[in-house]
């Protein structure tokens, strides 16, 4: 078997495809047969070395968060899960290892895959679906009739988002590129704000909730959106934005749990067709390291990029 690995921290020229060898499972870990892979920005992050305080200094490293596929044998302890399972889930950042045709995890990370949710389809939600319900559900409290704006509306938490709070009842407002601007309207945001324009000054002050996917508004542009008592949730955390979180009541900053119960309301969710995340592109393993690269280098798809791995 082959996986894609990096044996130093660094840039893309880092990762190649390199054989391996699975280790056995721990007594509360499964091993998967992958079926599909999503990437997520967190990714290339881990490779780069910005969690190394996390990840340690052991390689070679594997890559991949985000996954779906089959149970193929579980630890002594694991008793939710059995061989031939259908699962989704997401690997520790300190193994990672989706990016292969199987994986070790631990069974806290993983829940059942529906059987109306296609293996490509359950592939998606882990990450981004995880963030943005937490973000939302848990951090604002978003509530119905409430107007949410999403900063970075067209990635994959921002389309997360908007499935999520459509299905709240609030009214979603969003911001992207000039090129997915038509596209986000169809997805249900309204209105879209144009990343390379000025801001309209007649939403300020309009917005119950901002969700800010991308880090890239200011507190002042961001305030300036909110209601009064109203709410700013970042994902995108930074040394000061931590501090400004601890002494704030407007300004969040949130850290992603993926305890089973989160990643459970998600999988419901798209079960029951309220959440339905686009598949942008999909690939072959040995063609996902170009691709890798040229989102870490700004390429924006609109939707999730999917790495196809197994025959099911």
């Amino acid at each position: 078997m082959e996986r894609l690995e990096y044996t130093a921290y660094g840039g893309p020229e880092v990762v190649h495809l390199s054989p391996f060898t699975l280790p056995k499972p721990a007594a509360d870990e499964i091993i998967v047969r992958v079926a599909a892979s999503s990437i997520n920005p967190l990714d290339w992050k881990l490779r780069s070395g910005v969690m190394k305080i996390a990840t340690g200094s052991k390689f070679p490293r594997a890559m991949g968060s985000d996954f779906s596929g089959i149970v193929e044998s579980v630890g002594s302890q694991v008793s939710q899960f059995k061989p031939g399972d259908p699962v989704l889930g997401t690997t520790s950042m300190k193994t990672a290892g989706a990016f292969a045709p199987m994986l070790v995890t631990s069974q806290k990370l993983v829940v059942k895959k529906p059987d109306n949710l296609s293996y490509a389809q359950a592939a998606c939600l882990p990450v981004v679906g995880v963030t943005a319900w937490l973000a939302l559900t848990k951090k604002a409290q978003l509530k119905s009739g409430q107007r949410l704006f999403i900063n970075g509306a067209t990635g994959g938490v921002g389309l997360a988002a908007g499935e999520i709070a459509r299905a709240i009842g609030a009214q979603v407002a969003g911001r992207a590129g000039p090129k997915s601007i038509a596209q986000a309207k169809a997805r249900g945001f309204y209105p879209v704000l144009d990343y390379s324009r000025p801001w309209p000054t007649s939403l300020n002050g309009t917005f119950d909730v901002v969700f800010d996917c991308s880090g890239t508004l200011s507190p002042k542009e961001s305030k300036r959106l909110i209601k009064r008592g109203g709410v700013v949730v970042d994902i995108v955390p930074t040394m000061r934005k931590f501090v400004q979180s601890f002494t704030s009541s407007w300004f969040k900053v949130l850290i992603a749990d993926a305890k089973p119960e989160n990643l459970q309301a998600v999988t419901d969710l798209a079960a029951s067709g309220k959440l339905n995340i686009p598949i942008a592109r999909t690939m072959s393993l040995a063609e996902a390291p170009s691709l890798l690269e040229s989102l870490e280098r700004g390429e924006r798809l609109f939707g999730k990029a999917l790495i196809l791995i197994g025959d099911h």
